[in-house]
């Protein structure tokens, strides 16, 4: 039992030695904001943008500073006005590259130099500089096929910038990497911490601000200690709009040298600090005092009491957390049934349509691929049958005008004989009547004759039989029936027109 036991020691030491080596080589971040900007009211209502100055063809709003514009031959620059006072940093870029071409140009840079850098043909910058240039090219000068490319170079004020080979025999590193038209902003990291020169690369397509990738590691790389920072871009024959959205600029410090630097106060400055932060405890409380004796009614409420209580804890921002995280999973399982359904109904619906297809197939081939003779109809008959039927109603359309036109004659036979009739009674004579039936007579020769027709117009047709469980009318039967309405009809006028001349004679 002794020896697991020690060795358990042994494990234990091991793992707390190896974990204070770890937190040893983790430098302290401290954010600066006289070296950052970042959205919202990222431009004052004058334009300016505080602790930075932009010229050329910048242009700066409160969500974003705009380098150049999608125009050609534009170049805009925008840099620190003062330079840092801190040996190692951490920068975070956030940017937009976007234009309507496949290929975007000329491309954008962040720079980090000895003086400011005016303008001039690197990237909107000048040429020969003293300092690091971090390059995201996005046009292919030497016809490699590598860009948009992602490289870094330092330079001393000797060298001038390889515009025809894209820089590739100058470069520290790089990587090859696309950062247009993405759909989330494109996020750069660079470090520079003991002389050794990190970039970490976001390409823009979620929206997890922590999903970077290592791009490059370099060390051994010498910068000058004190420097300015900038973001400048250029455009071509072709343009891109060159949009740089945050910049974050952090203080790197190694734990010992903030040791140190504690250790180098004084007590003459630690009474100095101690006296300050008293006062400025004497002053807030005086306010408070001020105010509860300004509001008594919140004084005796209890909200001054408990300052603390007005901020969240360390619990709830991280149950806020874990809600907020379920909710978007909440979300995302709900697009996917949907999504889910979309797809069972679209199945279910070609289903029904091959079912349909295949029953459809069944039907016509009788489910054993041979076709029995007289009881099923061709497609030929079923047209044949539908003509035949057209022609009847035609005909019975056409039947139907006359009628009507001899019921309209009749009427205004009736009218003439009512006016003819003066003030003394006068009989019918029989040449209104005989006219009358003239007219009928012709009707009815019509009739035959377009009936006659049609009847010739189906015996050309070839004969199809009626199905047996409705009966037939045949066209014999129906002109039997229309002539005797007729007589019926005509009869009826007549036998009207008489009374009515019978009537008269009594006035």
């Amino acid at each position: 039992m002794a020896l697991p036991a020690r060795w358990n020691l042994l494990v234990g030491i091991a793992l707390v030695f190896l974990c204070n080596c770890i937190n040893a080589q983790n430098p302290f971040r401290s954010f600066r904001y006289k070296y950052s900007f970042k959205p919202p009211y990222l431009a004052q209502k004058d334009g300016s943008v505080p602790f930075w100055e932009y010229s050329g063809n910048a242009i700066a709003n409160e969500e974003m500073v705009r380098i150049t514009p999608s125009l050609r031959s534009q170049k805009g620059q925008i840099w620190t006005r003062t330079p840092t006072e801190f040996d190692w940093w951490e920068v975070e870029l956030v940017f937009r590259v976007t234009g309507r071409g496949r290929i975007g140009a000329d491309g954008l840079a962040l720079w980090y130099t000895e003086s400011k850098g005016v303008e001039g043909p690197v990237f909107g910058s000048n040429d020969n500089w003293n300092g690091l240039g971090l390059f995201f090219d996005s046009f292919d000068n030497d016809n490699k096929h590598n860009n948009p490319f992602i490289m870094a170079m330092t330079n001393d004020g000797s060298q001038s910038y390889a515009h025809q080979l894209d820089g590739s025999t100058q470069q520290l590193a790089g990587c090859l990497r696309d950062f247009r038209n993405k759909p989330f902003p494109v996020r750069a990291k660079i470090e520079y911490y003991q002389n050794t020169l990190s970039v970490m690369f976001h390409n823009g397509m979620s929206n997890n601000e922590q999903d970077y990738e290592m791009c490059f590691r370099v060390e051994n790389v010498m910068l000058p200690k004190r420097g300015y920072f900038g973001v400048t871009a250029a455009t071509g024959g072709l343009a891109d709009d060159h949009d740089a959205l945050k910049f974050l600029t952090y203080n790197l410090q190694s734990p010992d040298s903030s040791g140190q630097e504690e250790a180098h106060i004084t007590e003459d400055e630690r009474a100095k600090l101690s006296k300050e932060f008293q006062d400025y405890q004497d002053k807030l409380q005086k306010q408070k005092d001020e105010y509860r004796q300004a509001h008594p009614d919140e004084a005796e409420m209890g909200k001054m009491e408990n300052p603390e209580e007005w901020f969240e804890t360390d619990n709830q921002r991280e149950l806020g957390q874990i809600f907020a995280g379920q909710s978007k999973m909440f979300d995302a399982l709900r697009d996917i049934q949907r999504k889910m359904d979309d797809l069972v109904g679209r199945q279910e619906r070609t289903l029904s349509l091959m079912s349909a297809n295949q029953v459809g197939g069944v039907a016509q081939t009788g489910g054993t691929g041979q076709v029995p003779g007289g009881d099923v109809l061709r497609r030929h008959e079923v047209d044949t049958a539908l003509a035949n039927q057209r022609e009847i109603v035609g005909a019975a359309r056409e039947i139907k005008a006359y009628v009507t036109e001899i019921h309209q004659r009749t009427a205004t036979i009736v009218q003439n004989q009512g006016k003819q009739v003066g003030g003394s009674a006068q009989p019918i004579g029989y040449d209104h009547v005989q006219n009358s039936l003239n007219e009928v007579k012709e009707g009815l020769n019509l009739i035959k004759r377009d009936i006659s027709v049609t009847a010739q117009r189906l015996a050309a047709q070839p004969v199809t039989s009626c199905p047996t469980a409705q009966p037939c009318l045949t066209t014999t039967i129906f002109a039997v029936f229309m002539v005797i309405q007729m007589v019926i009809m005509i009869g009826y006028f007549i036998y009207r027109d008489t009374k009515e001349a019978q009537a008269k004679k009594f006035y």
